[in-house]
């Protein structure tokens, strides 16, 4: 897989778990564990994502 088809598919990834936790959060009795540990997802695709980019 070349390094921008990579980067991609982390752009994906970042924007889709981006929209399950806002669904999340609009749900009622959500699990605040759960959206926390798909922040935490998040932010590393975005620091792997910055760290591929530079």
């Amino acid at each position: 897989m070349s390094l921008n088809a990579h980067l991609d598919t982390l752009k994906k990834k970042h924007s889709d778990i981006g929209e399950e936790i806002e669904q999340a959060q609009r749900a009622p009795g959500v699990d605040g564990l759960q959206v926390a540990t798909m922040k935490k997802q998040k932010m590393r695709l975005k620091e792997e994502i910055n760290r591929l980019s530079n």
